[in-house]
């Protein structure tokens, strides 16, 4: 059930905004943004701090591959919003669709590097099963996957788990592949800010 106050609860300037978006874009505004404007000095400038490093900051990982994982989460958690739109973030970062759909179609077969599949897989379980063990991040490590990747990899881990959760609980509307083309773009020109 879809909360009204996304529609509903937002000032003057915030709805300026959205026509805005409207207008430029020619795509519903995002249930995402609605609900980072929603009382922004609580949820929704931390939040976006807190997404915007762990997906854009300094990593080994590449944004490619950081969208991945969120998409991977968001899978993991059946939010289909995030999914669809964290997987349209990766297309366009890697620039192959096929990739990002072989990842969260069959992640032993998908055509990914080893190390980031076992981050992946790790991700999964934690995001599943609510805990990982010394053996889960025993096979991480030896994938070849450093300590700050890890540590990079459980903060989208940590970003997606809540935004996935709270798009459900809002009932985020799921508007059509055009509308999350133009949300990656956007992501991908600008990030999370």
């Amino acid at each position: 059930m879809r909360l009204a106050i996304l529609d509903s609860g937002h000032g003057f300037g915030t709805r300026a905004l959205f026509a805005l978006i409207r207008a430029v874009s020619r795509q519903p505004v995002l249930d995402v943004i609605k609900l980072v404007k929603y009382r922004a000095d609580f949820y929704g400038m931390p939040m976006q701090r807190v997404t915007h490093e762990a997906m854009r900051g300094p990593s080994a990982w590449s944004v490619a591959d950081r969208e991945l994982m969120a998409a991977l989460v968001a899978k993991s958690n059946e939010c289909e919003w995030c999914t669809k739109a964290h997987a349209a973030v990766a297309e366009g970062a890697y620039r192959d669709g096929a990739k990002v759909s072989a990842a969260l179609s069959d992640l032993e077969t998908a055509p990914i590097e080893e190390p980031l599949r076992a981050t992946l897989r790790m991700l999964r379980k934690l995001t599943r099963e609510n805990a990982v063990n010394a053996d889960d991040m025993r096979a991480v490590l030896g994938a070849g996957v450093s300590r700050e990747q890890i540590e990079d990899a459980l903060a989208v881990c940590f970003s997606f788990n809540t935004i996935g959760r709270l798009a459900d609980a809002f009932g985020f509307f799921v508007p059509g592949p055009k509308a999350f083309e133009a949300g990656a773009k956007y992501l991908l020109a600008r990030g999370y800010r």
